[in-house]
């Protein structure tokens, strides 16, 4: 079903809004700088609206649905994850969710909920938390990093397919940044969309080698995520200072992106915009997500969707082995 996200509600989604920030990744985020973001991204077109309950433990999801309240319900498409359910924290020291770069208190916690009732779950929780009355798009969260694989395919899917036929949501899939379990969940799950995060950019594309195939072969659509390789690829001048996977840049990383942002300057083409253009080189891409806390970013990144990208540019970077061919 690779129109689902572009398609469904016949809404524009070529770009979408992760709100992995509006739950205080990295930094404290204010209520008002939540809705300054949220305004210009939907002012400037975005219709597509990305949240889970791991982001901030719930604090990303409620101030998502406090937002999408204040909008006709037939105007947007917004998806969420399952697979954390959030409960509270018997251990709780007062501390932050620093393990997993969220400024939140540590009053509730993650626990893994991977089989059937547990995703089902899942969305009344996420439902409650947002204050909407259905989510268009229900993700797996991360099945592989808990070990919980195996049991996704063999419990989460099934329900989640289930849940797709009782009219709970419109469409399900997984989010990973791990081409191997993106590759098995499309090959042996009845999935209409995956998000891939960081693992098909202009930067690296393992997905092409396994993902892309299955999907091309299951006909499911694609969500590009994490398109900046978390901030190396979002300048037109990449900084060592930069984070790669929310961590240092390794030294053969740091020379390709100065080899792509190289290539990309001698095209006059920013290397912001090669990057968030770049998945719809495949035809399986519905949607790129990019997500920041900063109202002035979301403006840009709406510019650079949109910069026009000469075919010269891409046949370079496939003529130097930088993108698959």
């Amino acid at each position: 079903m690779r129109e689902t996200v572009a398609a469904l509600a016949g809404l524009p989604t070529r770009l979408g809004y992760g709100a992995a920030n509006l739950g205080n990744m990295f930094r404290e985020v204010s209520d008002d700088e939540a809705w300054e973001v949220l305004e210009a991204a939907w002012d400037g077109g975005v219709r597509y609206f990305d949240t889970a309950p791991h982001y901030g433990l719930g604090l990303s999801e409620r101030r998502l649905g406090a937002f999408l309240q204040t909008k006709p319900r037939n105007e947007f498409i917004v998806s969420t994850k399952a697979g954390r359910l959030i409960r509270p924290n018997p251990d709780d020291d007062g501390g932050l969710d620093l393990e997993h770069a969220f400024h939140v208190r540590t009053d509730v916690r993650r626990e893994p909920g991977y089989d059937g009732v547990g995703v089902r779950t899942s969305l009344e929780e996420s439902l409650e938390r947002m204050g909407l009355d259905r989510i268009d798009v229900l993700y797996l969260h991360d099945p592989e990093r808990s070990g919980h694989l195996d049991q996704a395919v063999a419990e989460a899917y099934p329900a989640m397919q289930e849940m797709r036929a009782e009219g709970l949501v419109t469409a399900v899939g997984i989010g990973s940044m791990v081409s191997d379990a993106l590759a098995r969940s499309v090959r042996e799950a009845d999935l209409d969309v995956i998000m891939i995060a960081g693992r098909y950019t202009l930067l690296e594309q393992p997905a092409a080698v396994d993902v892309l195939p299955a999907c091309h072969a299951r006909d499911t659509a694609v969500v590009a995520a994490s398109v900046f390789n978390s901030g190396l690829l979002a300048t037109a001048v990449p900084s060592r200072d930069s984070r790669y996977e929310y961590g240092g840049i390794p030294e053969d990383i740091w020379e390709r992106v100065t080899r792509i942002a190289a290539i990309c300057d001698s095209h006059g083409v920013p290397l912001p915009a090669a990057a968030l253009q770049f998945p719809f080189q495949d035809s399986a891409t519905a949607s790129v997500i990019v997500g920041t806390a900063r109202a002035e970013q979301i403006r840009q990144n709406l510019e650079l969707v949109n910069v026009p990208i000469p075919a010269a540019l891409w046949d370079e970077l496939r003529a130097e082995g930088l993108i698959p061919v």
